[in-house]
């Protein structure tokens, strides 16, 4: 079976997923045909070179619907000849998509991919496309469905995991973030973003706060606990689930959960013959994938399982 490697990767600063975040007013489209110019550009790649455009993208409507891969490949420098394909695996759509490049180069059937991913979550916001697990009720109560933030606060009491520990454990994330910032750990890959004048508009990770202490993340409210004990209720659908469990502990809150950020990256993967042709060294090679489904009410375990199942 022919090797992948990684021959590059771009991606452009996290600006804060709101309306005065700093890239509220650059659609989907433009940031992904950036990340994809940044590619060419970089590697000094024909338009055709590469076998096609696999892009994650987890909310697939308004701006992000139809077909986002293939239009940011039109809207970017590429050659109109290369197509696009959009997948959605949830939060691991664009590790996705660069599983499916490897694994078509590992199977000789391109010598070379791009493939990444986009969300905007600020323009976009999370669950506007009217997910079925969440709207329709057959489903939701097949899977004792419950929002992401509450699955969190199960797994938090589950195993023990008080808000002393998660609120740790965001103030060391928040310091190793700046640290790697300002170790220029990030400068290979950061692309900066600019408005249609030319004058940019983000060169950094805008949602860090380097600045959070233990103090000021006590004094933030759990952000899932009335939607958990009152309205809708789904502490009780836990406790179904779970009845084990007496009560849910809400520990989780604005300042120890995940950014909500736009954002938008890119990876260049190809066999070695394609690495020569352009004169480029590897930077990794891509040795295994494996993906697999895990209990869809706390959902969030999976990375465990599969990382088992790779191994």
């Amino acid at each position: 079976m022919t090797d992948a490697y990684i021959y590059d990767a771009v991606r452009t600063p996290r600006g804060k997923g709101r309306n005065d975040g700093s890239l509220h007013e650059v659609t989907s489209l433009r940031l992904s045909a950036l990340t994809l110019n940044a590619i060419k550009e970089r590697n000094s790649l024909d338009g055709h070179a590469v076998e096609d455009v696999i892009w994650g993208n987890v909310t697939q409507v308004g701006e992000q619907g139809g077909c986002l891969a293939r239009s940011a490949v039109l809207a970017s420098d590429l050659d109109e000849s290369i197509p696009g394909l959009s997948i959605n695996r949830f939060c691991a759509s664009g590790l996705e998509a660069v599983n499916i490049a490897a694994n078509q180069v590992r199977a000789g059937a391109g010598a070379a991919y791009i493939a990444g991913g986009v969300e905007m979550m600020g323009r976009v916001p999370m669950g506007s496309d009217g997910a079925a697990i969440a709207v329709d009720p057959s489903l939701a109560m097949k899977t004792y469905f419950v929002p992401q933030g509450i699955s969190a606060d199960i797994i938090a009491t589950e195993y023990g995991f008080s808000r002393d520990d998660v609120d740790a454990y965001a103030v060391e994330s928040q310091k190793r973030a700046k640290r790697a910032w300002d170790e220029g750990r990030f400068a290979r890959s950061i692309i900066t973003v600019h408005d249609q004048n030319g004058l940019p508009i983000l060169d950094h990770d805008e949602h860090m706060r380097p600045e959070t202490d233990m103090q000021s993340l006590g004094a933030l409210k759990p952000a899932f606990k009335e939607m958990g004990e009152v309205m809708p209720g789904f502490d009780q659908v836990a406790i179904l689930k779970y009845p084990h469990l007496e009560r849910i502990e809400h520990v989780h809150h604005a300042g120890n959960s995940s950014g909500i950020v736009d954002g938008a990256a890119a990876v260049l993967v190809g066999n070695r013959e394609f690495g020569e042709t352009y004169g480029l060294k590897p930077r990794a090679r891509i040795r295994a994938t494996a993906k697999i489904g895990t209990d869809p009410t706390i959902m969030l375990t999976g990375p465990v399982p599969v990382t088992q199942k790779i191994l």
